[in-house]
């Protein structure tokens, strides 16, 4: 399972929304392949069983777990407001009763390409978790010695 952040696709140009406001994919918003990287990775690498892409998927994945009520009040209460831009009127295109890409093909970015981030730092450690644990190690071991010698010449 590759678990993904917003991505900046066309749908959010062409669905047909009751919304106010342009839809928007929640910010912040990863470029398409971000997510394309992570899956052909996690295919290559199906010794385990999950995948965590981008910081903000880390963030409420790990809010969930830890106080679900929290994170669905808070969606509750922002989440609409989220999906929306004043950035942008409707595009006027709909998917709903036909396909919105048959005489045009809109690519794979949607029209949030200014806003969106093309590398995911956090994937980079998801794939190279064992230098990332390493680096870790080193820098708390580091630290650690950094203390007891601070430590040693205050006595």
């Amino acid at each position: 399972m590759v678990q993904l952040p917003a991505l900046n696709t066309p749908q959010f140009d062409w669905v047909l929304s009751r919304l106010r406001r342009h839809p928007q994919p929640v910010p912040p918003i990863f470029q398409p392949e971000v997510a394309a990287d992570a899956l052909v990775y996690a295919a290559a690498h199906p010794e385990r069983k999950e995948y965590w892409v981008g910081t903000p998927t880390v963030a409420t994945l790990l809010a969930q777990r830890i106080a679900p009520a929290l994170v669905d009040r808070y969606l509750a209460r922002r989440g609409i407001q989220s999906q929306q831009t004043d950035d942008k009127p409707p595009s006027g295109v709909s998917n709903l009763w036909e396909p919105a890409d048959e005489d045009r093909d809109y690519g794979a970015h949607g029209s949030f390409d200014e806003r969106s981030a093309a590398t995911s730092p956090q994937l980079w450690l998801s794939q190279h978790r064992g230098l990332a644990t390493a680096a870790a190690a080193v820098g708390a071991a580091g630290g650690a010695a950094a203390v007891l010698l601070r430590n040693a010449r205050r006595r």
